[in-house]
């Protein structure tokens, strides 16, 4: 098959195509020039594989959560060019992307925490594990709060464990988040954001398992619906 995946919920502004066994990838960190971007960046991943757009057999997205303009931006690209195309569309957790660039850890099973600033003093929160195929699962779900109000998932399995932390929370929250850790975490990089490349593995077997839907059924994921604090709360912070 060959897929398109995209994801803009974060600075993080990314495309990836997968094509003959392989997959390639434009991506910049480029706050507020996503809309400038994202189109540029399929056309030069289709002009380097030799591919047209109506090659394409699907199209993954990264679905937020994440910065509500950029989690709008990508799920609109998308639906524009599956309904052109007549393709089926794939909607991919931002949080689960970013879980899966963690690093793999010694055993399948030691849990990861993937973090995104929210602003406002929250963070959105995923928790996950790996899958005997190398891909991540959810353990929870997914959230959105203030990181010292962060609830650690109930499982005795993970109650000594030792996170993976990834994503900018951890760099705007890192105190405020060790201390609702079981442990110090094994792994900690609040540099990492979701990326198409993630977008895309998490997405290639469900399109072979024939679970794509109808371009206007992929729909964006907030969280919440409060995009910036009133005056009052900012003068009460």
């Amino acid at each position: 098959m060959n897929l398109l995946a995209i994801d803009t919920a974060t600075e993080a502004c990314s495309a990836a195509l997968g094509f003959d066994g392989k997959i390639i990838e434009r991506s910049e960190l480029a706050p507020r020039r996503h809309a400038e971007l994202i189109l540029p960046m399929i056309a030069s991943l289709l002009a380097e594989a030799g591919l047209a757009r109506r090659d394409l057999d699907g199209i993954a997205v990264g679905r937020g959560p994440g910065a509500f303009t950029g989690v709008r931006l990508a799920i609109s690209v998308a639906q524009g060019l599956a309904l052109g195309l007549d393709l089926p569309v794939v909607p991919v957790s931002s949080l689960a992307a970013l879980a899966l660039d963690a690093p793999h850890a010694a055993h399948r099973d030691e849990p990861i925490l993937a973090v995104i600033d929210a602003r406002m003093g929250e963070v959105y929160t995923g928790t996950f594990r790996r899958t005997a195929d190398g891909l991540v699962e959810a353990i929870s779900d997914e959230a959105v709060g203030p990181a010292e109000k962060w609830i650690l998932p109930k499982n005795p399995q993970m109650d000594n464990a030792r996170w993976s932390v990834v994503g900018s929370g951890w760099d705007a929250y890192r105190d405020a988040l060790t201390a609702r850790l079981p442990a110090p975490p094994a792994f900690a990089d609040g540099k990492r954001y979701p990326q198409a490349h993630a977008v895309l593995r998490l997405a290639t077997p469900r399109f072979a398992r024939g679970e794509g839907s109808a371009p206007e059924a992929a729909l964006p994921v907030y969280l919440r619906d409060k995009v910036a604090l009133t005056l009052e709360e900012q003068r009460a912070r």
